[in-house]
Order: structure tokens, then sequence, then C-alpha cells
């Protein structure tokens, strides 16, 4: 047995008998290098009571390079891709040492949800929704974590039309999508230009109704 398939079967053993934190570790297929972490969101977060999955890669020189996570799960986070679940973590890049661990790296990716790092981010609109307009970000993330990863129902988001979904999972109010729907513009057209330009929260103020028809009109 290579010292890579020793030290990763002894890590995946090493985490199963770990009952206290939580992390998990199972295999994907038959493969011990292709392996799916998964976590609970943090308490006194948006992210709290939703359950997290990671898509882990083991590279060939493992431990001396380091693991290659994504998360399966979509998470609005500004350190985390809302497309394509990609990481922004520095010990997933120089900050590497070969004394971590898969259960150590996965308890740094929770660790991440507790603490954003939005100067650094992954996610540039979410980054600047974070920064902008904290509870409106967090009502959104908290509407993330009900929809994608189990979480409890968001009760000020609980809506019985499927458009209300959209609007929410772009952070957006409904008043500001209907505004501009009814200028004649179609509402997926709408939710994408208020989205990228951050119409949420304190920053409404700051965006003129010129502006937005202009970009609506490109």
């Amino acid at each position: 047995m290579d010292a890579r398939l020793r030290r990763v079967n002894k890590e995946i053993a090493d985490c199963k008998n770990d009952k206290s934190s939580n992390i998990k570790i199972d295999l994907i297929d038959s493969s011990p290098f292709h392996l799916k972490g998964s976590f609970p969101g943090p308490q006194d977060t948006p992210y709290e009571g939703g359950h997290f999955e990671v898509d882990i890669v083991i590279p060939d020189s493992y431990p001396f390079q380091p693991v290659k996570m994504k998360f399966i799960t979509k998470v609005y986070h500004p350190n985390i891709s809302s497309a394509s679940g990609a990481i922004c973590l520095d010990i997933l890049k120089d900050a590497w040492s070969p004394v971590l661990t898969l259960k150590s790296t996965l308890i740094s990716l929770q660790s991440l949800l507790c603490s954003p790092e939005p100067n650094d981010p992954q996610d540039a609109e979410v980054a600047k929704h974070y920064t902008t307009s904290k509870g409106s970000f967090d009502e959104t993330a908290r509407y993330w974590t009900q929809i994608y990863a189990g979480g409890p129902l968001v009760k000020k988001m609980e809506v019985k039309e499927p458009q209300r979904d959209e609007i929410a999972i772009a952070g957006l109010e409904r008043a500001h999508v209907d505004q501009f729907e009814g200028l004649g513009f179609e509402r997926s057209k709408v939710i994408d230009v208020l989205r990228r330009l951050n119409y949420r929260g304190a920053n409404v103020a700051n965006i003129s109704e010129d502006r937005i028809v202009e970009e609506l009109l490109k």
C-alpha cells in the first residue's frame, strides 16, 4: 500500500471514530481518492440548521500538495462561488501544509461560514451584497440554506408563488422587481440587472432608476 493511500485510509478512519466534530467523510465511488465531506452549518450564522456537502479530490502528491475541495451544496457566501461551489481559502492554495488533514480542512471550511472574508472574495457579487447590506445578505443566505441545505423554514420569506423564489434567491425586494417589470421589461432580465448592480438595502439610494433602465435596455 503506497503512502498516500495509507494516509487517506487513516484519515477516513480517524474521522469515523470522532463522533464529537460532526465532520463526515464518505467514498463517492470505489476510489479512496474521490470523497465527499459533510458538516452541519455553524450555530448563530445564516447557515445554522443546514447540511453542507463538499467534493474532495486527493491529488497524486498528497499530503505535499493541497486537496481539491468545492461545495456540492449551493451556498450564498462571499468566499464560495454561488455557481460552481469553488472556494477561496488560503489553506487550499499556498498556505497548505502536510500537517493539515481532511478533517481539519473541513473544519476550516465550517469556520469560513462563520467568518466571511469579503475583501478576498470568490464571488464578487455576493461580497458586494455582504458589505453594503448585511441584513439583506443574512436573509438571502438563510433562504439558500433552507432551499439547498435543508435548513429551517425562513418564515419571513415563505411564499406560495414560484416567482418569489427567484427573487429571494437573488436577495432582492419583490417591490423593486415589480416596479421595473411594470415598465415592460422581462422579469428574468430585471432580476439579473438588479442583482448585478447590487440594488439592495442602503445601496438602493446610490443607484438611479435611469441607470437601471439604461442597463435593461442593453
